[in-house]
């Protein structure tokens, strides 16, 4: 098992590709710590890692926003299990307008969720990583971080700031044994798409070359080999999961 006993935190980890990558990391044997905003879906979320065979899992109601809350998870999972070997930082929103219609409130609850959030996460666990030499923090960005998209500024902002983020903390952290990368997914069947209406998904799904949707688990498999010691010298990357949509 790639990530037997590593100690994972996965933000956002209660739902679509943050569940899945949960369930991922503990069927690799990690030790799963899920973080969300709702203590039923934590409750949830566990109870299901926990049917996993061998499966260790702890779940925290923590906004990414506050960062009381997330100091007092970081601070919790150290002092249980003394180590902190990987971050997913996947926690994020949609708050979509065009430019002349998007709201201040908007703008700001997407930065502060997507952007602010990934780094509070990220400094409050990089001093237990920095004592161990040794880590691995994954910032979710999109194919949108990338190129932009219609009616997203807001979200295209922070998916391309959290890359910034990824490489940034590449170059200062990777002396200090910690890696940093980046994963942009692009159309991934989540529960996020339910409202999209059947002929916007046939055009969506049109535009991939494979023509079909990715897999919350297909992510999820990025994230776990990039957590994992298999991806130790992969440091500042960005890797698109996207079925070829860019191309």
């Amino acid at each position: 098992m790639r990530l037997k006993n590593k100690v994972s935190i996965i933000t956002g980890g209660a739902q679509g590709i943050g569940l899945a990558t949960a369930t991922k990391f503990a069927t690799e044997g990690a030790i799963v710590i899920v973080c969300d905003l709702r203590q039923d879906a934590v409750d949830l979320a566990i109870a299901q890692l926990r049917e996993i065979p061998g499966a260790v899992a702890d779940g925290f109601v923590v906004d990414v926003t506050k960062r009381p809350q997330v100091d007092a998870m970081v601070a919790a999972v150290k002092a249980k299990y003394g180590r902190i070997d990987a971050l997913v930082n996947n926690a994020g929103i949609t708050l979509d307008a065009r430019l002349q219609k998007m709201t201040e409130a908007q703008f700001d609850k997407v930065i502060d969720v997507n952007l602010k959030g990934t780094y509070h996460c990220a400094q409050a666990v990089i001093e237990t990583m920095i004592e161990q030499g040794s880590g691995a923090i994954v910032n979710a960005s999109s194919v949108v971080g990338i190129y932009g998209n219609f009616g997203q500024s807001n979200y295209a902002a922070s998916k391309f700031a959290v890359i910034g983020l990824a490489k940034t903390w590449a170059r200062e952290l990777g002396p200090k044994g910690i890696r940093c990368n980046a994963v942009a997914p692009g159309f991934i069947a989540t529960p996020i798409l339910h409202t999209i209406p059947d002929k916007v998904m046939a055009q969506m799904t049109d535009r991939v070359p494979m023509k079909r949707l990715g897999k919350p688990e297909e992510v999820a498999n990025v994230y776990a080999f990039l957590a994992s010691d298999e991806a130790a010298y992969i440091n500042g990357a960005v890797i698109e999961v996207a079925g070829g949509l860019t191309v």
